[in-house]
């Protein structure tokens, strides 16, 4: 994935949106309003259910394909997966290639797959994205033997994939009162940690090239590493810096539906991840990812290891996000 606290670079990526995503309504001080809210509040919202045991199928279902590299069969067999399940759930899909460059030269055969819900020249719109790529080898991994394999990418990749999957299918069952758009992105994860550029080419190329013309949707909501047991949603330190108002209607929301224990009032590290490039390209986007600062790397314990795979997935993570997020859309919008 990426370092934490690579403040600088991703701080300049950000400079040339500061005037679009600081239009976004609320303030960075207004955010302290969302840790008022006790966690067992419970707000009146529409009955609609967001199934976990749906994502997990969805979590398994993309790990059965293999590690998601790009360039491997197992790539794109999913990627084919990925985008009839959201023809399936009635989105109008779009696949956008690309041949990116890797920090090391390697061509990697990108795929991003858009789904749009609801009129496509909707005047409000919501931007939901995750990366559905795997890391090429585990090279955090405790085994100095193993650090060439794939990683599986159940957690840090799939797991807000699944989440996006099922929102689909709850999209398609109740019309949202906004348009939304799914967007999975890839090539995130190939990636050198002394190079904060060489990550996210995928939401690089997106963000330079998007799926529609002149596109602005009033906010995006990135998932990323949304399925380990005990996670962590901390506030994100250029989520917060870029899209405030996004950052405290979305924890608001996790504090009212009863989440308050994932979704934390602590401020968190700044993350070069995918959002740093949407919100540069002038869309306010936050990072909903699980941020632990007392582990060795700072995210979950099998973060670019072998032992991310579906065992260490946890049905009621991806309840606690999922819910949010539908909470959030019917219920705000």
């Amino acid at each position: 994935m990426r370092n934490i606290c690579s403040l600088i670079l991703a701080a300049l990526l950000c400079a040339v949106a500061v005037a679009g995503c600081s239009s976004a309504k609320g303030s960075k001080g207004s955010d302290n309003a969302a840790t008022e809210v006790a966690d067992s509040a419970r707000a009146d919202t529409v009955a609609i259910v967001f199934s976990a045991d749906s994502a997990l199928a969805m979590v398994k279902a993309q790990c059965d394909f293999g590690p998601r590299v790009p360039g491997t069969e197992a790539h794109r067999r999913c990627g084919d997966f990925l985008a009839s399940r959201l023809e399936a759930c009635g989105a109008n899909v779009i696949n956008q290639r690309a041949t990116l460059t890797a920090f090391d030269g390697t061509r990697l055969p990108a795929r991003n797959i858009i789904g749009e819900f609801a009129a496509a020249d909707s005047s409000s719109r919501i931007l939901l994205l995750a990366h559905w790529d795997c890391r090429p080898w585990a090279d955090s991994d405790p085994d100095p033997s193993r650090r060439k394999e794939p990683v599986m990418g159940a957690n840090d990749a799939a797991s807000g994939v699944a989440v996006l999957l099922e929102l689909a299918r709850v999209l398609q069952a109740h019309t949202p009162p906004v348009g939304i758009d799914i967007l999975f992105v890839d090539a995130e994860d190939w990636g050198n940690h002394n190079d904060d550029r060489s990550w996210a080419l995928g939401s690089q190329h997106w963000a330079k090239n998007p799926h529609r013309k002149g596109y602005r949707p009033q906010f995006g909501i990135l998932l990323d590493m949304v399925g380990a047991p005990g996670a962590q949603f901390a506030k994100e330190y250029f989520s917060v810096a870029y899209a405030p108002s996004v950052v405290r209607d979305v924890w608001t929301a996790a504090l009212k539906s009863g989440y308050g224990s994932y979704f934390t009032a602590r401020d968190g590290g700044g993350v070069t991840d995918d959002h740093v490039f949407v919100c540069a390209a002038g869309i306010p986007c936050i990072d909903i990812i699980d941020n632990r600062p007392d582990s060795e790397n700072g995210f979950f314990p099998g973060w670019h290891t072998t032992a991310d795979t579906p065992d260490c997935i946890d049905p009621a993570t991806l309840k606690a996000v999922g819910q949010t997020l539908v909470n959030l859309i019917y219920n705000q919008y």
